[in-house]
């Protein structure tokens, strides 16, 4: 097939007009995404990179002198022509031009397999229990963006949230809302203020859009309620961080997200929606690094560790046949609470291995004495899994060991929880916008909902659709 040079053939697709001093006529480019071959001309695979107009030396551009060439009519390498006009910088765009909204919806059900089944209670999700059906756990949408160059917003509520007391859902309520503000042109240092994630254990850090098991373990999601407070953090990512925090979400490799290699801060210490009540503000610190080996495999290793007073909510509790109402073993200020945890991920490329532990001290009723008082509590959770990818989409069977031994503090009373539970399932991802679970979970834990606080063991068949937006 004859092949000609490109400039004879670019002035061809012009006209003589333009080789009279006309104005040059812009012509329309395209490319090849398996070749990444240039086209004069659309076609099937081809990605359109917009109009061109031929460089000159008198505009002032470059033109290419190497050899290229033109097949059949239509461009193979386009390096001596130049883009008609250049692309308007992100810094000149309006800041509400720059703001992204995207979420998800997680429906849900569960099957009790059993007749003791249907008194199971999960903190993790109020429709398992008798007399449930169809149940939207989450319905989220997310507002973020740069602002300007030093400053970001996230904003997320949550459209399918249920009031504490309430039996009605799909209340409205605030999950985030915060600024990122940045203090360094390389972006590795940045203070967040406002409502946000408390950097306190990697699971809980980890979105519940990424999330392979249907809910967080006891044992790390038992210290954060709702995984958020309102405070002030510091972070810091050093570049190579945070490539790589960034890869691991948007790879599929469920990664947690960045909250900095380092982190620190301040926070009201009560939970997400609720304000402090004591004065007295819990502080935080965290470690998280995502270690790179030479075949490409991802390992990230990390601490974190809390400290503060929290105020536990009393009410009257029927135990044993006698009615009382614990009185609390503490000043004013609140019970002691403070923890430390530990966190290894092993990426599933293909086998993954994910797990924490976390020990420490927090309010507990203690029945005996009808008082709350500071006790000890430990637990954590095991899990393996293993990504499969192909024509089908992504599929991950998994399976997830869980333990806890300590208080809900967030429940009236502060009652004790012995949690011993394995779930085995398996999440199938045909595309990015769809995601559906199936799982079998063996549960044996304290209802902590009402006293007299007894421990339930039961099966579920556990099912969930995810659409991502």
């Amino acid at each position: 097939m004859k092949k000609i040079p490109v400039a004879a053939a670019f002035w061809t697709m012009c006209g003589a007009a333009a080789a009279e001093g006309a104005p040059q006529a812009a012509v329309e480019l395209y490319v090849d995404s398996a070749t990444r071959q240039i086209f004069a001309e659309p076609g099937p695979g081809r990605q359109r990179l917009g109009k061109f107009v031929p460089a000159s030396d008198e505009a002032g551009l470059p033109v290419a002198r190497s050899p290229v060439t033109v097949t059949a009519g239509t461009v193979v390498a386009a390096t001596s022509i130049a883009p008609a006009a250049p692309a308007p910088s992100s810094s000149a765009k309006a800041w509400y031009e720059k703001i992204g909204i995207r979420g998800y919806v997680q429906m849900r059900y569960n099957q009790e397999l059993g007749k003791d089944a249907r008194d199971l209670k999960s903190p993790g999700d109020r429709f398992v229990g008798r007399e449930q059906g169809f149940g939207i756990r989450r319905a989220r949408v997310v507002i973020s963006g740069d602002v300007t160059d030093d400053m970001s917003i996230y904003i997320q509520p949550d459209l399918a949230s249920t009031p504490s007391g309430s039996s009605t859902t799909h209340f409205a309520q605030l999950r985030d809302a915060y600024a990122d503000l940045w203090l360094n042109k390389e972006k590795t240092w940045r203070i967040r203020a406002g409502q946000s994630k408390i950097p306190y254990g990697w699971e809980d850090l980890q979105s519940s859009q990424n999330r392979i098991a249907l809910d967080r373990a006891d044992a790390m999601n038992s210290g954060v309620r709702d995984e958020r407070d309102l405070g002030v953090f510091a972070y810091w990512s050093p570049t190579v961080a945070k490539e790589r925090f960034a890869y691991l979400q948007k790879s599929g490799l469920k990664g947690s997200g960045d909250y900095g290699v380092i982190g620190f801060g301040v926070y009201n210490g009560q939970g997400a929606n609720r304000p402090d009540r004591n004065d007295q503000l819990h502080s935080v610190i965290h470690f998280s690094y995502p270690f790179k080996f030479a075949n490409g495999q991802y390992l990230e290793v990390g601490a974190d560790a809390y400290s503060g007073r929290y105020k536990v909510s009393t009410a009257s509790a029927t135990i044993g046949g006698g009615t009382f109402t614990p009185a609390v073993d503490a000043s004013g200020a609140g019970s002691t609470d403070r923890r430390v945890a530990a966190h290894v991920i092993y990426y599933p490329q293909p086998f993954g291995i994910q797990a924490e532990w976390t020990v420490g001290q927090g309010p507990e009723l203690d029945i005996a004495r009808r008082v709350i008082r500071t006790k000890s509590l430990r637990g954590g959770y095991a899990q393996v899994m293993y990504k499969f990818d192909g024509g089908y989409g992504s599929l991950i069977p998994y399976a997830k060991w869980q333990t806890y031994r300590g208080a809900a503090k967030f429940d009236t009373n502060a009652p004790r929880m012995e949690v011993d539970e394995l779930e085995a399932g398996v999440e199938w991802q045909p595309s990015s916008a769809i995601e559906l679970a199936v799982a079998w979970a063996n549960m044996r834990r304290t209802d902590v909902s009402a006293s007299p606080y007894r421990r339930i063991d039961g099966q579920l068949l556990r099912v969930q659709l995810q659409v991502n937006y």
